[in-house]
């Protein structure tokens, strides 16, 4: 389980920092910045992908509630003209920028430094060891969770409210049978051939 054994070895205020959504078809990448209250934090928190839909949805009402906490976003047409990890950055950064208070330290999910401070450590499988990036999953997750299922009563076709816009076989079946909406992100490749292959 994750603790603050990282977090013990820095001074000052550490934000833990994620991402969720770069690998599916369709929809925004996100991320959340976390600074944790050491005096109250909430119990059970891990990666996210650990967790039932039910356990991260209250986790990350108390997590808002209890923590300083700042999302960011990049657009599907930020994800094509930057590439996906360059937008992926771009989220970090403007996750951190939304925090109330500027964190004297970062710890970064994965093996990718964003440069958007100059105290960054990086942390491979980070929601899994850190407390503060476990929280910054969860709040990632459970964010773009509802942005798919608030996007898929737009696009009912795909099944985001399920998939969150990953390339599920409901969701190539729907991209077969509908084609592609603006939420779908034509520099990866699926989608970029099925746009090819209807122009042809």
């Amino acid at each position: 389980m994750p603790d603050f054994a990282f977090e013990d070895q820095l001074d000052g205020l550490i934000a833990g920092v994620d991402e969720v959504g770069r690998g599916p078809f369709a929809g925004p990448v996100v991320a959340a910045a976390v600074i944790l209250d050491r005096t109250n934090v909430p119990e059970g928190m891990t990666d996210s992908k650990k967790l039932s839909l039910k356990s991260r949805e209250a986790l990350f009402d108390l997590i808002i509630s209890s923590a300083m906490v700042g999302i960011g976003e990049a657009s599907v047409p930020e994800i094509d003209e930057f590439n996906i990890l360059k937008a992926t950055f771009l989220a970090m950064k403007r996750a951190v920028e939304a925090l109330p208070q500027k964190p004297d330290h970062l710890l970064v999910d994965g093996n990718r430094d964003p440069k958007i401070h100059p105290s960054t450590q990086l942390i491979v499988k980070g929601d899994n060891k850190s407390l503060s990036i476990s929280a910054a999953s969860i709040v990632a997750k459970v964010t773009r969770d509802r942005k798919m299922k608030a996007l898929s009563e737009r696009y009912p076709h795909y099944g985001w409210e399920r998939n969150a816009g990953y390339g599920t076989a409901e969701h190539r079946k729907g991209l077969l049978q509908f084609g592609v909406t603006p939420q779908h992100r034509r520099s990866f490749a699926p989608i970029r051939k099925l746009l090819e292959s209807t122009e042809s």
